[in-house]
């Protein structure tokens, strides 16, 4: 495998610019470009509710890793940004379905603003090795 390698699944949106669904480094770290609720069957942004647009969020990311050869287990790091903190409860809500025992180092920041003006992102680490 070459020392850096750009992954790329239909299972997930399209990038909406110029940057890689993910890059896989050294072959065992996958860098997870940050995921809004796009769903990669129509393209357009997820209607509904919070909690259906964190799930959409999630299951880009779990199709880029698998697409990277890994699973949620081997996620060590997730960066979330949410532009309304008082969402945090149910953000966790959703997300704890994804990591049931140990789940990844995280941090939460909350933003003013996202691309296409959604409410949260999320990029992600894996370690595939």
């Amino acid at each position: 495998m070459a020392r850096r390698e750009a992954v790329f699944t239909d299972k997930a949106p399209r990038p909406v610019g110029p940057y890689s669904q993910a890059i896989v480094a050294g072959g065992c770290f996958v860098f997870v470009s940050g995921q809004i609720p796009i769903d990669p069957e129509t393209g357009k942004l997820v209607e509904g509710s919070f909690e259906d647009k964190v799930r959409r969020v999630m299951e880009n990311i779990k199709a880029i890793v698998e697409a990277a050869g890994g699973t949620m287990d081997d996620i060590v790091k997730v960066n979330v940004y949410i532009r309304d903190i008082g969402l945090f409860s149910r953000f966790n809500e959703v997300y704890s379905e994804y990591f049931k025992a140990s789940p990844p180092a995280r941090a939460v920041v909350e933003v003013s603003n996202l691309p296409l003006g959604v409410d949260v992102e999320v990029e992600a680490i894996a370690y595939i090795c």
